[in-house]
């Protein structure tokens, strides 16, 4: 860490958003994200990709996330501001159509994770109720998660906060179910080593790669965490504890979890479950009634993948204000609620957009398009996020000697350099794996595109920052 001596934040006085999230807010804020993203609902892919030595899959895919996460915390110290990775990729190249793309990219990738997210809720929530279809399970549960977003990112961060205490809970008993198995004698630890060959991955190489293409969506979310800079209170000292401090925590509860299910649950029954962590529980291994431990696990899960949801969901309509402050969308994404402070447009917009998802998704389902929707969602969301991770590295080295007259975290380049080859290998097979997942990923982006047509076109340029709703607001009172 460079010199901490006090200096003035930039920024700091005449951002629109307030700081209002602390460096232990920040933390849970991370943990929560990356814990309920994936492990939850994506573990049974992972198993069936690999066999009952799934775990290695998340171990490595943990660590190639973690290293990718210390560039984003050099650089959100260096510039603690909204954007994320479009502010790095625009200070580094200058490029308005590359800050762009990775813009609607990560934009887009969001957009995705919230609806794989949401159509894993629909699947444990089939468990407790199964009247409500799965679509209006889906999208009514995005549409909830839209009004606490406009409520205030404050409320947002607190309730991340204490949901993320309910699903470390729901992790403890997978693994306390494991150690009460193994105790007893009945674990076989061979499954640990066990890689399958014989389905669609004829090496051990092949299979683990799969394995973290799968797991890499539970690693996602840290990225979230860097848009919301220019709400944290004091960046410089947060933001590399909380991000990496968050992975590495995330990380170790992956490997237990994974190792705890693999040694209780056959492999083949865990590849089968929509919801596989519930299979650990239903074992009965618990001296608790299996029904209620089954309702109790699923609620919990739904809590797990509520608190994912949520913060992707606060992610979104940030980054179209980011951009409507730079006129690349119209200007309207920038107007700021006058009481609640949110980003409301946005939220509505970006609401829209998800529902839209879950939507079209279904119906190619049941047209018999062949495909599973949250794994289709999940891999668009990794393709498009890798890409922007391994142009994140790149932009770290690049921007090395600027902007270093104040604190900031110093990530290791020997690591770096293991995380953008990491990060390109588990791309190019994932789209090797997938090469479908590219035609959404277009479609997407196409959305995006037509935003910044639409503002190219008819926006007043030079006022994407300065809207009237905005002018007319500035001296409001702001949420408490």
């Amino acid at each position: 860490m460079a010199d901490s001596a006090t200096i003035p934040r930039p920024d700091e006085d005449d951002s629109e958003l307030k700081r209002s999230i602390t460096g232990r807010l920040l933390f849970f804020y991370t943990l929560g994200d990356v814990l309920g993203s994936g492990i939850y609902v994506l573990i049974g892919l992972v198993a069936a990709a690999v066999g009952g030595a799934f775990w290695i899959a998340f171990a490595l895919g943990v660590t190639v996330a973690a290293i990718t996460g210390a560039a984003y915390a050099e650089l959100v110290t260096k510039y603690p501001q909204a954007a994320g990775a479009s502010l790095y990729v625009n200070k580094a190249f200058g490029s308005r159509p590359l800050t762009f793309l990775v813009t609607v990219s990560f934009l887009a990738a969001s957009m995705a994770a919230s609806g794989s997210l949401a159509v894993g809720f629909a699947s444990y929530f089939d468990t407790l109720w199964s009247a409500p279809p799965a679509l209006l399970v889906s999208l009514v549960f995005v549409a909830l998660l839209v009004v606490v977003n406009f409520i205030g990112i404050t409320e947002s961060v607190w309730m991340n906060m204490l949901m993320t205490f309910v699903e470390v809970a729901g992790l403890l008993i997978v693994m306390v179910i494991g150690i009460i198995h193994v105790s007893r004698g009945d674990a076989d630890f061979g499954v640990l080593t066990a890689i399958d060959t014989s389905g669609d991955y004829g090496s051990p190489a092949l299979a683990v790669l799969a394995g973290i293409s799968f797991s890499f969506f539970a690693m996602t979310g840290f990225e979230n965490t860097a848009n919301v800079a220019e709400e944290t209170i004091d960046p410089y000292k947060a933001f590399p504890r909380s991000l990496v401090g968050g992975m590495m925590v995330a990380g170790l509860v992956y490997v237990l979890v994974s190792m705890a299910a693999a040694l209780t649950v056959p492999n083949d029954v865990l590849a089968n479950s929509d919801a596989a962590l519930l299979e650990v529980v239903k074992a009965g291994i618990l001296p608790f009634s299996t029904e209620f431990m089954t309702k109790l696990f699923s609620i919990i899960a739904l809590i797990a993948i509520t608190n994912t949801t949520l913060v992707t969901i606060v992610t979104q309509p940030r980054v179209l204000y980011g951009m409507a402050r730079e006129d690349v969308v119209p200007g309207v994404f920038a107007k700021i609620h006058p009481t609640r402070r949110s980003p409301w447009v946005g939220l509505i917009f970006s609401g829209l957009v998800v529902g839209s998802l879950l939507v079209i998704g279904t119906l190619v389902t049941e047209a018999g398009g062949g495909i599973d929707l949250v794994g289709r969602l999940a891999t668009v969301t990794v393709v498009l996020l890798l890409a922007i991770y391994a142009l994140v590295i790149v932009t770290c080295f690049k921007l090395r000697g600027q902007d270093e007259d104040h604190p900031f975290f110093r990530a290791s380049s020997p690591l770096l350099v293991v995380g953008l080859v990491g990060n390109l290998a588990i791309l190019y097979f994932t789209i090797w794996d997938d090469p479908y997942s590219l035609v959404w990923c277009a479609g997407l982006i196409g959305v995006g595109l037509v935003l910044f047509l639409v503002e190219y076109f008819f926006g007043n340029k030079g006022t994407g920052s300065r809207t009237p709703d905005l002018d007319a607001t500035s001296s409001a009172t702001k949420e408490g």
